[in-house]
């Protein structure tokens, strides 16, 4: 497997390769670290939180626009474009805001375990939505994943519905950011705008109202919730870099970071507790990513092989050149 075709051959080729494996692991290591930074931002609730995360990364990605000089291309958004990103604003409000939620509220394993399962319920809308046909080791990935659902309900006493929200939020954004037709940092603009109304209006509310938490808790706090913005877009930034310059195959097994960086945080960090039935869920949950890991990694080498006979049949030097495509994939 290669990286995509960018017109530039042997070192070169391997040199954009490698800056997209640091820009991958720079946002899925911050993502990763997300538990450490929304406890800082106690006694701030939240939807607080959620309020000022949507104000300042709408700062933060305007001036990266504004930078790139991208504000043609959302003037010229369509009116479906400009529904999907409504859509899509909507979706990621609930992932964001019940995030924050579950890790201040001592839930990060079980939050962890939401994005263990993204793929899993990624691949179950692709049937649901687009009539996707799934490979048996796909199916048997997914029975794994529902039956480590089950065993987690059972056994462990409660619904892990803190979980399977996040997937399928999340999910569900990805599908959506999957449709939208310009470029990530155009997209997340756009997202900022239609969410800053009631952002901007609950912090006032709640200024207004005397439950802020800004005032009475020093400029570091200010800062801190500043900082939201901040650390919310570099992640998305080095991710649509990474996208541009690495293959799927590589991406799918770098998302998994994240959760595993959360699961260590959880566990060893916050010392959220791990009784047998959570271990023997989770462990369904990675034996699930395992089949559907190998099922894609050898997929992509038959594709590959594929594409090289192909090529050499046609004479062509480069089996694996394809047209850059200016969008992320998320």
């Amino acid at each position: 497997m290669s990286a995509p075709d960018d017109g530039r051959r042997g070192p070169a080729a391997g040199a954009v390769a490698t800056n997209g494996l640091w820009f991958g692991l720079v946002a899925y290591s911050i993502w990763g670290l997300f538990p450490l930074y929304w406890p800082l931002l106690q006694p701030s609730g939240a939807v607080e939180i959620l309020a000022h995360r949507m104000v300042w990364s709408l700062l933060v990605s305007a001036v990266v626009l504004t930078v790139v000089r991208g504000w043609p291309a959302l003037r010229a958004m369509s009116s479906r474009t400009w529904l999907l990103v409504m859509a899509g604003a909507v979706v990621i409000s609930v992932n964001w805001g019940l995030y924050i939620w579950a890790v201040n509220s001592d839930q990060v394993v079980e939050a962890a375990l939401g994005y263990f399962i993204n793929p899993l319920v990624t691949v179950a809308l692709g049937v649901v939505v687009f009539s996707e046909r799934l490979r048996i080791a796909q199916w048997v990935a997914v029975g794994l994943g529902a039956l480590a659902v089950a065993v987690l309900t059972v056994a462990g006493g409660s619904f892990p519905w803190i979980a399977l929200t996040l997937a399928a939020s999340f999910a569900t954004y990805g599908l959506i950011k999957k449709v939208i037709p310009v470029a990530p940092t155009t997209s997340l603009t756009a997202e900022g705008l239609v969410l800053l109304v009631p952002a901007a209006g609950y912090l006032i509310v709640l200024g207004a109202t005397g439950g802020s938490t800004v005032p009475g808790n020093g400029a570091g706090h200010l800062l801190l919730l500043i900082g939201t913005g901040v650390i919310t877009c570099v992640p998305l930034l080095a991710f649509a870099a990474a996208a541009r310059r690495l293959p799927l195959s590589v991406l799918g097994l770098l998302q998994y970071l994240t959760p595993t960086v959360q699961f260590l945080l959880g566990v060893l960090w916050f010392g959220e507790q791990m009784p047998p039935a959570r271990w023997i869920g989770f462990g369904l949950v990675w034996l699930a990513l395992i089949v559907f890991t190998t099922d894609a990694l050898r997929r992509a080498r038959t594709q590959h092989v594929a594409r090289v006979a192909g090529a050499e049949r046609s004479g062509s030097t480069d089996p694996d050149a394809q047209p850059v495509d200016s969008r992320s994939d998320r």
